[in-house]
């Protein structure tokens, strides 16, 4: 300014008061009004600015970075947990992530936990010590850990766990066989515990333990399994053998190879429903741990995980039987399920991710004829043969499917999408009909029918049945029929065998019809498919020929596969005087006496409404969003 004042005027212009002429003022105002800009504009933009900001800015309760989501929660009321609104706010998704169609809630759920997380961090004071300290809010310093609210969500169950006791008015026939099956499994139970506790699977014959290389040093099998069919059967005393050994000597520091797909459906899926039932918290802090000892699979080029990990060095590769060192269809395409669970328990979204990216991959690769071949590149995302199955190989990625829609109370509309895509390509390409009437699918084999189907296919029954419950009216009858005709062809495939217990696999040609050609496909191993369809079946229907048949299958097992340590498979079930195998799986206790003994409850025990069952047969709740988002609106 003073340097100013002493340059000489122009000619012509008259001086100002100041010694300045007129557009030299212009000037000096310019600058005067560019230095008030520059330090206005500092006050928002340097680090230490946080305290100027609050001048002109909303309070943290409009924080910007909190509405790029919803509004914060309220405060909770006096008295009440901050954990339940927690659980709402992290975990639960708020009415704007409901509009992304292509969002499973418990996908946003776990999305919204990490960006509480990444919030947090952004929120830390950024000025030197002190600074901030005496206006920032003290909740970031109160905050709890993330807690799963038990309570909250028993409370949001529509129907009481194992039903409402109905007293004398019950059909004795119905208590009578209900009984039976309970009977059944205490001795298959009574039986693993003296000769096999701890280790994974019962030999009846020989009266010892089997531990398989399967689990990858796990133990227990049979225990995690049975957990919740003890508890659903009231078995209270034998639940509580079983919960102790959990507890006491369930060791997951191990160092062996153990397949992805089994331990994520027998350990964690048992483990998480044993939670879910009970709200004991051992079984959900064993499920945490495990899970995260799997996360290293998938890390592939493409997300897709590999087939077996060792649980101790987190290294994994493919099954050596897999095509070219690809990953199995129905192997990485049946954690969904159980893997948003572990986000929703753990509050950390990554497991939700996971399962997310694989879809991805599916999606973006062409399908030929529409259908899912089994085998897949963990490395290219390519698949690598055309053999298509909706028995072994392929089985439960569709089923997982419909179920992810069910338990997002059908707001995951990207897994019902795949679901009726799939299907289509299926009753295009797959589904057939016997001469004998006989409705079956058929494996194909790139482009070429191999009419065999297995035991396992026979769960598509009960799964085309419950999809079908949630379409139009004139397609549900279409998918009921369809799901009876197959029901039907594997009811055939046990009635047609000396034994009354099905093979593993059964045939249309030839003149062959619903039963096994190969020596090698003649046995049973006390699986579950068919009798999972007889309960859907049943509770869609309640056609009592369902029930009938299941009471078939319970003489059958009596018959030839109870011997005299517990149960046993057997080798050809085209004979009445088999020979066993001398092996008590687990997924008989998981499964078969599951679905036997629920044929014979009411509909409200372990009601549909409220749960669904994973490819083990552990029940896992539905995300009931209706309570979430009246609770997060309170």
């Amino acid at each position: 300014m003073l340097l100013l004042r002493k340059l000489p005027g122009m000619p012509g212009w008259p001086p100002s008061a100041l010694g300045l002429r007129l557009p030299h003022k212009f000037v000096v105002l310019l600058f005067l009004s560019g230095l008030l800009t520059l330090c206005f504009g500092a006050l928002f933009l340097l680090p230490d600015s946080s305290r100027f900001r609050r001048l002109f800015l909303p309070r943290r309760g409009a924080d910007p970075d909190l509405s790029r989501g919803s509004p914060p929660p309220p405060p909770p009321p006096p008295g009440s947990d901050p954990g339940h609104r927690r659980r709402h706010a992290a975990l639960s998704p708020p009415p704007q992530l409901h509009r992304d169609p292509k969002l499973p809630p418990a996908m946003a759920a776990a999305n919204a936990a990490t960006s509480s997380k990444r919030e947090r961090h952004q929120r830390r004071p950024q000025g030197p010590p002190g600074a901030g300290t005496a206006a920032d809010p003290p909740r970031q310093q109160t905050r709890a850990p993330f807690r799963f609210d038990y309570q909250a969500f028993r409370q949001r169950l529509r129907h009481p766990v194992l039903g409402r006791r109905r007293g004398g008015t019950e059909d004795p026939e119905l208590r009578s066989r209900r009984l039976k099956i309970k009977e059944m499994m205490k001795f298959a139970w009574d039986n693993y515990k003296q000769y096999a506790m701890g280790k994974n699977e019962l030999r009846p014959l020989t009266k010892n333990g089997h531990i398989g290389n399967m689990f990858g040093g796990l133990r227990g099998a049979t225990v995690v399994d049975a957990l919740d069919t003890l508890y659903m059967m009231e078995l209270q005393e034998e639940f509580q053998e079983a919960k102790n050994w959990v507890e006491q000597s369930f060791d997951l520091n191990v160092n062996g190879e153990a397949s992805l797909f089994e331990v994520n459906i027998r350990y964690i899926g048992g483990l998480l429903a044993a939670f879910y039932l009970t709200g004991e918290e051992v079984f959900k802090n064993k499920a945490l741990e495990l899970g995260e000892k799997l996360l290293p699979a998938f890390n592939t080029p493409t997300g897709i995980p590999r087939g077996v990990i060792n649980l101790g060095s987190g290294m994994s590769w493919s099954w050596g039987w897999a095509s070219a060192g690809s990953s199995i269809l129905a192997e990485f395409g049946s954690l969904h399920l159980e893997f948003l669970h572990l986000s929703e328990l753990s509050g950390n979204a990554v497991y939700a991710e996971k399962v997310a990216n694989i879809r991805k991959v599916l999606n973006r690769i062409e399908k030929p004829q529409g259908l899912y071949p089994n085998f897949l590149s963990p490395v290219t995302g390519n698949w690598v043969q055309h053999h298509v199955s909706i028995g072994g190989l392929g089985d439960s990625f569709y089923e997982y499917l419909i179920k992810s829609w069910l338990m997002s109370d059908k707001q995951d509309t990207e897994a019902k999408s795949m679901y009726d895509h799939a299907l289509e390509a299926i009753e295009k390409n797959l589904v057939k009909k016997s001469a004998g009437g006989l409705t079956y699918i058929a494996e194909w084999r790139g482009g070429i029918l191999d009419h065999k189907m297995g035991h396992l296919a026979c769960f598509s029954g009960g799964m085309i049945a419950l999809g079908g419950q949630h379409t139009a009216e004139e397609q549900k009858q279409h998918y009921m029929d369809l799901a009876a005709e197959i029901t039907h062809t594997c009811h055939e495939s046990y009635v047609r065998s000396d034994s009354k217990l099905g093979p593993e696999a059964f045939r249309f040609d030839s003149g062959t019809e619903a039963v096994a050609t190969r020596l090698s496909d003649r046995y049973y191993i006390l699986r579950p498919e068919v009798v999972e369809s007889y309960l859907y079946m049943w509770r869609l229907t309640h056609d009592p020929k369902y029930r009938q048949w299941g009471w078939e299958v319970v003489e059958a097992l009596e018959k030839y596969c109870r011997v005299e340590a517990g149960f046993s498979g057997i080798r050809d079930v085209y004979t009445t005087n088999p020979s066993h195998d001398n092996m008590q799986q687990s997924f008989f206790l998981a499964e078969t006496l599951k679905y036997l003994y629920l044929l014979f409850c009411e509909d409200d025990v372990l009601s549909l409404e409220d749960w669904v069952f994973n490819t083990e047969a552990h029940p896992l709740p539905v995300n009931h969003t209706d309570f979430v988002l009246k609770t997060s609106a309170q």
